[in-house]
């Protein structure tokens, strides 16, 4: 390793030592090395792969500390990878040169309201690991071009921007695994504007992703933003797995946000969310114009307005999902808007609180949908209802178990439709509570008990 002392760096955390760690940088023998100490800099350390070579920063086991004093990123990595993630489209100096800077054990933090933690350009196979980003504006932004990159086992943590921002980037194969991302203030994970394929979002703890820490005005954000209604943009194949997703209520916060215009060819699809625990926001899961997601074994809890809110989209399947209330504050509940082909089967429904839902929400609301199949669910001790509908067709709920001890203190009854609706269907279902169904809704009823 160059050890940046050796080059005239003091890391006393008053002298800025800009200078001597580009000496450095530029003299070092691949891994740049940063003994215990607070190292202050007041410009970018720019690290460009193609003329320095192969390179790693290391912080002595996180005894280190890089300090921010001035605009942009402490370090930015530039690379020249135009290919994509297959080995033969990787030119020979990018191999040569290249390939997997790393960042470890290292602490950067910001004393600027503009500066920044790490930047990645056009970089192949970029790793962090053991990583602690605090104070700066955005943590990790990953811009233009990049592949293979790796963010693992850091905190990324109280930052006035982004902690993990896909900016404008057109990226392929990035794990984010077994991180704490929390208390940035625009969000923990935002991908705006950007081409983004094969993301891992596993095994995180991710939360209070909002303004609340910092004192100041809110903005709309959430723990995992994905905004894809920029032209050119999409984001798919994608996991999100195993992780705690909570927050404070914001306005129009929520877990998780997939946000797509609903006349795209090319909506958000091929994700999966499973085995995640989400609550605690305005919305827990909000979809709009989104297809094909699959959402399965989370358990979603109390929120300011419903657990999951999907609008303008189509083949959403939720299955084996625990949709309850555990605070008289907040509420339950799940809502569709003009949205079609969807399947929400094996789920539960509670709202445990004896007041029940001062928000007029319903354990399960449709409007304007066509072609749901509601299968094998339990919606207990629903108020106003378990299931309202309005102005819907091709309903077919089978199997599913309406009550609950709490119906007769509050409560309309199980089920609703209204509006003027054709060919939907109550079949097999057991029933506590009252029916309420429009005949112009055109409700069959079949074998229930």
């Amino acid at each position: 390793m160059s050890n940046v002392r050796d080059f005239g760096a003091t890391g006393d955390g008053m002298t800025d030592d800009t200078a001597a760690i580009r000496h450095a940088l530029k003299d070092c023998d691949g891994m740049l090395e940063f003994p215990r100490g607070n190292y202050l800099i007041s410009e970018t350390i720019e690290v460009v792969l193609d003329e320095l070579g192969r390179m790693g920063i290391d912080g002595a086991d996180g005894t280190a500390t890089v300090v921010m004093t001035g605009a942009g990123p402490a370090f930015r990595i530039v690379g020249t990878h135009g290919g994509t993630g297959d080995p033969n489209s990787a030119k020979s100096n990018v191999w040569a040169k290249q390939r997997m800077p790393t960042i470890r054990n290292i602490e950067i933090t910001g004393r600027h309201e503009e500066a920044d933690g790490v930047e990645l350009i056009e970089t192949m196979q970029a790793v962090f690991s053991g990583v602690l980003i605090r104070k700066v504006r955005h943590a990790i932004r990953l811009h233009k071009r990049n592949r293979n990159v790796l963010i693992a086992d850091s905190h990324i943590y109280h930052n006035t921007g982004v902690g993990v921002f896909l900016d404008a980037v057109n990226l392929h194969q990035i794990n984010i695994c077994g991180n704490h991302i929390s208390y940035n203030r625009l969000g923990g994970i935002r991908i705006e504007q950007s081409e983004v394929r094969n993301l891992q979002i596993t095994g995180n703890d991710i939360e209070y992703n909002n303004h609340r820490s910092f004192g100041s005005e809110p903005e709309i954000t959430a723990e995992i933003y994905i905004d894809t209604t920029a032209e050119r943009a999409s984001v798919n194949e994608v996991t999100v797995a195993s992780n705690t997703i909570q927050a404070t209520p914001s306005p129009g916060g929520c877990n998780i946000r997939i946000k797509e215009k609903p006349d795209t060819d090319r909506p958000p699809g091929l994700w999966g969310i499973s085995a995640n625990i989400l609550g605690n926001q305005e919305n827990s899961l909000h979809l709009s114009g989104c297809y094909g997601i699959a959402v399965t074994g989370n358990t979603i809890y109390s929120s300011e307005n419903r657990n999951v809110l999907i609008q303008e989209s189509s083949h959403i399947n939720l299955t084996g999902n625990v949709f309850r209330r555990h605070t008289p504050r907040l509420f339950t509940g799940v809502r569709l808007e003009n949205s079609t082909d969807c399947v929400l089967s094996g789920c539960s429904f509670r709202d445990e609180s004896v007041e029940g839902q001062q928000n007029g929400a319903s354990l399960l609301e449709m409007t304007e949908c066509v072609r749901i199949n509601v299968q094998g669910c339990q919606l207990i001790d629903g108020a106003p209802w378990g299931i309202d509908a309005e102005n819907c067709r091709e309903i077919n709920v089978s199997g599913c178990t309406f009550g609950g001890e709490l119906l007769k203190d509050r409560g309309e009854g199980a089920v609703r439709f209204k509006g003027i609706g054709e060919k939907n269907l109550i079949s097999g279902c057991t029933i506590v509570g009252k029916l309420d169904l429009n005949e112009a809704a055109n409700v069959t009823l079949a074998n229930n008990v």
